[in-house]
């Protein structure tokens, strides 16, 4: 299976990223240097928060920078209503993970093939049922 070429991280993905956990090595294979990588808004502010909690305020620069930089692409992409109340009657989800799913899935629409990385088990559920998680 080929690469893909957009790549959607939830707060999840990019704190694996950051700081070392048991999922850092698959978020490391997944930041190919040829493929996009999205982060919505929502998703910054999480990682922000998750840093800041954990005074892992180094990480936090490095992520504020990679951000301005261009290495994420930020997305301010909001999922509608319409959207939203469909994935809540198909899955049971947290507001936030229930909000990544949505914006990922509207981002699809510019950019077909895009995927979502997560380590959520509940997105990582939805985003397979949608056909849409990055898998290993």
């Amino acid at each position: 299976m080929p690469h893909p070429e957009f790549l959607y991280w939830d707060a999840s993905a990019v704190i694996s990223l950051l700081v070392a956990d048991i999922h850092t090595s698959h978020a490391r294979r997944a930041l190919r240097p040829t493929a996009h990588h999205f982060v919505s808004s929502l998703g910054i502010a999480e990682v922000l928060a998750v840093l800041a909690r954990a005074e892992r305020l180094p990480q936090q620069r490095a992520f504020v920078q990679q951000v301005h930089e261009g290495f994420w692409h930020q997305t301010h992409l909001a999922p509608s209503l319409k959207s939203l109340a469909a994935l809540a009657r198909r899955h049971t989800l947290r507001g936030a993970d229930l909000w990544h799913l949505g914006a990922a899935l509207a981002l699809r629409k510019e950019l077909p093939g895009l995927v979502i990385i997560t380590f959520d088990k509940s997105l990582a559920q939805a985003a397979r049922h949608e056909a849409m998680l990055l898998s290993d």
